[in-house]
């Protein structure tokens, strides 16, 4: 238990961001009233408490009779522009301060970390590849300093002194901003915007959208997921009436972005490919009735479960202008595969994999998770080794996270026995297997809970870049969103971003369709 006094509750999200990044898994308990719930603290009553946290007695204190027990104490002013901190940790303590301009929240925010980083760097003794980013897109504040002119040196600065990140993240998220910064200036204005040194990418975000389209069916729940998505067989007899959902909020869509060019067609769930073959191509059918196809940059779909997939479902996608698709093995090793719930093989994979070959695709991304439970580094090797022999387009690296809903997590006494291997030897060696295929990194993430608190990377070889992750992630153009528990998202010139979440139960999506659709039309209107 890590009990935390802190005053300005709007630091809150960042402080839990920071302790739960060095202490993965602990409760944290939050007051507003600083000093409050401190039982006992050994040696004379107000005595001073030595800083030298070298575990004298009089360093140490009692959490509700726990001389374990953790506590951070937090006193923020945002109109002097101070903020002081005391972390107590077993027998030792520390304390630091810090001071920016007043009233300004934003700098204040950054010296509370950067206190509360260094503090627990101290009592720990280790440091995080991020530094104090908790955030999920570290990659997006590069990129927003490349477009306001701030050349290279400029980011690296700021990334290592002000987010006190390492020196490999910080090239890293440098290395995908700059090509990031190059696809969508292509995109704002063609070829010749490389010329122009700042070209305004706000054209992306009046001119242009990208269409995202939720089947949230799987044929099974995988141990880490906590996606809203519904087991298919239950689905059965109800999926029409789930389509016909789906092509009215099209048609709105249709509506409101006339006049605008739509840029990318992403369909994702669940698992797409768990649709028949006659209701994958009624899918698409409406899809290409309603939208260019043959303009898009990019249509995606999602193939992920080997088990899902057929010839027949391949030849439908490509036959509709499908261009690129995701085959997910997660893991190349059937025990880790049957622990979580994957129901399909090794084999299968490999099968998925020719079938969408032999149908024509020359964009095929695969996808692994490190950090499985039970994983090694030589069982990642394996996995690299036998999707570098298929000879995929492209490779998304995620690391292991322990989402609140999923099995792993409500369930993680049956897991957490096993085995954990090195998270960040797993992502060298993901990271060397991706460049050894002639990929680069071209968009990154970050999620809550992730192991070794590390990122999600996406890496392709020159040209086959997943266009959408980019728009999605980056914020560079709107998003339209059509399904159960999909998210739409407008993006306006000032940088202000309003979302609008569709209900995640199905069937409560199509009760409340009406309601979805006026949601939608508010947002976008």
């Amino acid at each position: 238990m890590i009990c935390v006094d802190l005053n300005e509750k709007s630091f809150e999200y960042d402080v839990r961001g920071l302790l739960t990044s060095f202490f993965p898994g602990e409760q944290i308990s939050l007051t507003d009233e600083p000093g409050d719930g401190i039982i006992a603290a050994q040696g004379e009553p107000g005595a001073d408490r030595p800083g030298t946290g070298d575990g004298g007695a009089d360093d140490e204190f009692a959490l509700d009779g726990d001389l374990t027990g953790k506590r951070l104490t937090v006193e923020c002013s945002i109109e002097e522009g101070a903020v002081s901190l005391e972390w107590r940790s077993g027998s030792c303590f520390y304390s630091d301060r810090g001071e920016a301009r007043p009233g300004d929240r934003v700098a204040l925010k950054g010296v509370l970390k950067r206190c509360l980083y260094e503090l627990l760097v101290r009592d720990t003794g280790r440091e995080l590849p991020w530094g104090t980013l908790t955030g999920i897109r570290p990659t997006h504040l590069v990129l927003q300093r490349l477009e306001e002119g701030q050349s290279p040196e400029e980011c690296r600065r700021i990334m290592r002194e002000y987010y006190l990140a390492g020196e490999e993240k910080t090239e890293l998220a440098l290395e995908i901003a700059q090509l990031e910064y190059s696809l969508l200036k292509d995109l704002a204005a063609g070829p010749a915007a490389r010329e122009n040194a700042r070209p305004d990418l706000n054209v992306l975000r009046s001119q242009g959208y990208s269409l995202y389209i939720g089947i949230p069916f799987c044929p099974s729940r995988c141990l880490y997921c906590s996606f809203a998505s519904q087991p298919i067989d239950r689905w059965q007899g109800h999926l029409e009436r789930y389509i016909d959902a789906l092509f009215a909020e099209l048609d709105l869509v249709k509506e409101l972005f006339a006049g605008r060019k739509l840029h990318t067609v992403y369909i994702g769930g669940g698992t797409p490919a768990s649709l028949s073959e006659t209701e994958l191509g009624r899918l698409l059918d409406g899809v290409c009735a309603r939208f260019d196809v043959p303009a898009l940059k990019e249509f995606c779909v999602e193939a992920g479960r080997p088990d899902t997939v057929t010839p027949e479902k391949f030849r439908v996608l490509r036959g509709h202008g499908v261009s690129r698709v995701s085959i997910n093995p997660q893991t190349m090793n059937q025990a880790t595969l049957d622990l979580i719930g994957r129901r399909h093989t090794v084999e299968q994979v490999k099968e998925a994999f020719g079938m969408a070959r032999e149908t024509g695709f020359s964009n095929i991304n695969m996808d692994i998770i490190l950090g499985l439970p039970g994983e090694t580094e030589a069982d990642v090797e394996n996995t690299l080794a036998q999707i570098t022999s298929l000879e995929p387009d492209a490779l998304t690296v995620h690391t292991l996270a322990r989402k609140r809903a999923s099995r792993l997590n409500t369930e993680r006494g049956s897991w957490d026995a096993l085995p954990a291997g090195d998270t960040e030897a797993q992502m060298e060696l993901a990271q060397a297997a991706a460049r050894g295929m002639g990929m680069r990194p071209y968009y990154l993430y970050r999620q809550k809970n992730m192991t070794g608190n590390l990122e999600n990377t996406g890496f392709s070889k020159p040209g086959l870049e997943g266009l959408y992750n980019i728009l999605m992630m980056e914020d560079a153009e709107d998003i339209a969103a059509a399904g159960a528990g999909t998210v739409s998202k407008r993006i306006f010139s000032d940088g202000t971003i309003v979302r609008s979440d569709n209900v995640k139960d199905p069937a409560l999506y199509l009760e409340r369709l009406p309601e979805m659709l006026e949601r939608k039309r508010g947002l976008f209107s």
